[in-house]
């Protein structure tokens, strides 16, 4: 055991110092200088982009036996710019579970994927209770951005709301969304308090969710007309529903119905833009192959350890409510 461990802590440290190597500072928004010797990346720059600190980032580098949380896991993460299958790498040398909705998917079952492209072309995608999209279908991914254009740990309503300009500027009623919004996710995380995607998530948001947050208002899930500017086909009225698909209230079908007839023919337009994007992309049919990998009854769910040594990290951008 202690020898696996030693193996893995080099193993993390050779990795964590190819990548930083391989990052030039104008890839991360930092000048380069005159005198830069170190090829990619310093580690003081490492650490003060992850919000960590140097001489602990160092220590980690240097294979020391140190406790890495999820939270500092992801932030190296975002900022050295791993892929999906580095990501994955660097959660599994430091023996932790990623948190994220991109980690591991098997809940979204087939069926589940069937009733979503049936919906077209209604918007329709899987969500849970901690905002992270998991599945959606075509219309959906053309709503409010391309969300298939959105890496799938950023999928998440929350933060492409506060994030995505695209997102935002498609949401007609902004400040009242992120508003509701806040208060729906502080009564789900009152079950959540503890774990470690839940605090990443409230970390990773900025000032206009930190007004809402501080409010302290909480409102329980209710349907709702909502309106949205599409800007392929213009105001859309929709009538919001969720479909609990679990029993503990963890994943939800989301489903938009057209309110009137104007918007109906709006969203038959939009699905048809939406295949055929689809198809000058070269991607699959559906929902099968979109939307991250999570837990249908919550990714939100997935456990880690360690407190929140540090922060976040640099935000990608996108959203929806």
């Amino acid at each position: 055991m202690t020898g696996g461990s030693e193996i893995r802590r080099h193993e993390l440290a050779a990795f964590l110092r190819s990548r930083r190597e391989r990052i030039t500072p104008e890839q991360v928004g930092l000048p380069r200088g005159a005198r830069r010797r170190t090829p990619g990346l310093r580690r003081e720059e490492v650490a003060h982009l992850s919000a960590v600190g140097v001489t602990w980032y160092t220590w980690l580098e240097q294979s020391r036996d140190i406790q890495v949380s999820v939270q500092v896991l992801d932030a190296l993460a975002r900022t050295l710019l791993l892929d999906p299958s580095e990501r994955a790498h660097l959660f599994q040398l430091a023996a932790a579970t990623d948190p994220t909705p991109a980690s591991s998917c098997t809940g979204i079952t087939d069926a589940v994927r069937e009733v979503l492209d049936q919906l077209d072309p209604l918007p329709a995608c899987v969500q849970n209770s901690r905002y992270d999209i998991l599945a959606y279908n075509r219309t959906y991914a053309r709503l409010l951005c391309d969300l298939d254009a959105i890496p799938p740990e950023d999928r998440n309503c929350m933060i492409l709301v506060h994030t995505h300009p695209q997102w935002r500027e498609s949401v007609v009623h902004l400040d009242e969304t992120m508003r509701l919004m806040a208060a729906k996710l502080r009564a789900s995380m009152a079950g959540h308090l503890t774990e470690p995607a839940w605090k990443m998530l409230v970390k990773r948001l900025q000032s206009e969710f930190r007004e809402n947050w501080e409010r302290y208002e909480v409102v329980a899930t209710r349907s709702k007309t909502k309106q949205f500017r599409n800007p392929h086909v213009g105001l859309l009225d929709l009538t919001h529903t969720d479909l609990w698909l679990s029993p503990e209230l963890g994943a939800r079908l989301v489903t938009y119905a057209p309110a009137d007839e104007v918007t109906r023919e709006r969203l038959e337009k939009l699905y048809a833009f939406a295949r055929t994007a689809s198809a000058e992309r070269g991607g699959s049919a559906g929902a099968a192959e979109r939307g991250g990998t999570a837990e249908i009854a919550g990714a939100a769910e997935l456990a880690g350890t360690a407190e929140i040594a540090g922060g976040a990290g640099a935000v990608r951008r996108g959203v929806r409510r």
